[in-house]
């Protein structure tokens, strides 16, 4: 574990993005087959369950409702997760099959169909100096609506793509909500103990996206699926997903200006609005595309997730040395002018 942790931060990635991809790895040499598949494939649902039963007990339902009083913020974050993203991921599909094999289209699509991250948007804000207690907020509420609006969107506008049908949008909807309403409703006797065990969760949370990565991997390790991918379909989702997140940033950041948002709260919609939940994403797609085989749906989104990690955490730094600077500055006391050097003599 250290090893690993070292060697994320001489190559500057997140440390779980070097398990994920060494779970990737193991996948590719070793994928569950038969009665191990099978096995797999149980505890998966079952973690895809537990995972969603501790976002309703970590979820505080009226943090969530308070936080709605802000809601020309809110109202924005929003609409770039779920209109802005969800209508890039639609121009995407128009991109010809040479240059993006038709899985990959349809993961980017459902890539732009997530929720917003919770822990980095919050941290990024902090770290930027904006309004925190908004991106709390703002995360929350985002991952809450995603719910339900994620798997109405891929129905919605996966269906006509060759994805999940509209018809399946509901049963889909309960097996992810079920668990996060029950989370809910025993939060009240149980919340202050998984406040306090946030160490122990922590790896539930990872374990359990790591499974449905291994899954996933073995999915199309089997199926073949990996021989479909070029090296130039690769570099053009690489490019694609750059282009995304430039278009999302700069219309996030030209949106809040234009609305008359402060500085504190700019920060928090440059962040809650233009990055998209890996932890809620793998679990969905095991839950979304059962059956369907979901290795290439998932890359779009892990490669995604990294990038939008290097990003946001160049600019919140550079939003915090600007701050810093600008600090700096209006603490120096203004000069004395010559007139009045002349009368203090």
């Amino acid at each position: 574990m250290t090893g690993v942790t070292k060697l994320a931060e001489r190559l500057r990635v997140e440390p779980f993005m070097v398990f994920i991809l060494l779970t990737v790895g193991v996948a590719a040499l070793l994928p569950a087959r038969g009665s191990w598949a099978e096995g797999a494939g149980t505890a998966c649902n079952l973690a895809i369950g537990l995972l969603f039963f501790l976002y309703g007990v970590r979820l505080s339902t009226t943090e969530a409702v308070n936080g709605l009083r802000h809601w020309r913020l809110h109202g924005t974050v929003l609409a770039a997760t779920f209109l802005l993203f969800p209508l890039l991921g639609l121009a995407a599909q128009l991109l010809p099959g040479s240059l993006l094999p038709r899985d990959l289209a349809l993961g980017v699509l459902f890539l732009c169909c997530l929720p917003s991250t919770v822990q980095s948007s919050i941290a990024f804000t902090s770290v930027a100096g904006g309004n925190v207690p908004a991106a709390i907020c703002a995360a929350s509420l985002s991952n809450l609506a995603g719910i339900l609006v994620t798997p109405v969107l891929i129905g919605l506008l996966m269906a006509t793509r060759g994805g999940i049908s509209g018809h399946a949008v509901l049963d889909i909807a309960a097996q992810l909500l079920a668990p996060f309403v029950l989370g809910q409703l025993l939060r009240r006797w149980i919340g202050s103990w998984v406040t306090g065990h946030r160490g122990m969760l922590a790896l539930v949370d990872r374990g359990s996206i790591l499974l449905v990565v291994y899954t996933a991997f073995s999915d199309g390790m089997r199926a073949g699926i990996w021989h479909q991918v070029s090296a130039s379909a690769l570099g053009s989702l690489l490019l694609l997903n750059a282009v995304l997140l430039a278009i999302v940033l700069t219309a996030t950041t030209a949106l809040a200006h234009v609305l008359g948002f402060r500085r504190g709260d700019r920060i928090t919609i440059l962040f809650c609005g233009s990055k998209k939940s890996l932890a809620s994403g793998l679990p969905m797609a095991g839950v979304l595309f059962a059956g369907h085989g979901v290795g290439l749906l998932v890359l779009p989104l892990m490669l995604f997730h990294q990038l939008q990690l290097m990003v946001c955490s160049w600019l919140a730094g550079r939003f915090a040395r600007r701050a810093e600077t600008t600090e700096a500055e209006t603490s120096v006391p203004p000069a004395a002018s010559p007139m009045a050097e002349q009368t203090a003599a």
